[in-house]
């Protein structure tokens, strides 16, 4: 059976997201020794706080828009995991949360409760608030003095999103 165009656009869209949590996985899982506690300044978040962040904004924006599908929204938004493991099931469950909602509210035709005009665009708020975040990341990391080679990370990264299935 073929697909309608709609489920089409709304498959790719929720591949989009997908991939953007792959994107964020590779990036934890590749980082150098002492990532984690790496800053771009002193007062600056770690590392670890900002991929806790994410997950955090992840749910809020979810308990707010589409509370169905919230999990237990965390005590703190910037915490200093230092489990690498840990931060990765707590971006796996923020981000399937994420998907699950945005898929059901768009094949409902159910709106947001608070934000957005569309589901959809929590999908593109959350990508773009995620690829700032993983510009800091790299960044704290050249500060830090370890950073991450692009031959390296390319294509953990960038590859993730030119990649045709």
């Amino acid at each position: 059976m073929s697909k309608t165009p709609d489920q089409s656009l709304l498959e790719a869209l929720l591949d989009s997201w997908d991939r953007n949590n792959t994107i964020l996985l590779n990036l934890l899982h590749a980082l150098p020794v002492g990532g984690l506690e790496a800053r771009v300044m002193v007062d600056s978040p770690s590392v670890a706080e900002l991929f806790t962040h994410i997950h955090y904004v992840r749910m809020v924006f979810l308990s707010e828009d589409a509370p169905e599908f919230a999990k237990e929204l965390p005590e703190n938004e910037w915490v200093d995991e230092r489990d690498s493991g840990r931060i990765a099931e707590m971006l796996n469950e923020s981000a399937n949360a994420v998907r699950e909602a945005v898929k059901s509210r768009v094949e409902t035709g159910q709106e947001m409760n608070l934000h957005y005009d569309h589901p959809i665009l929590l999908l593109q708020h959350m990508i773009w608030h995620e690829g700032y975040h993983h510009g800091q990341i790299k960044l704290a990391l050249k500060a830090a003095e370890i950073p991450m080679v692009d031959q390296e990370v390319g294509p953990l990264t960038w590859d993730v999103w030119m990649r045709k299935n």
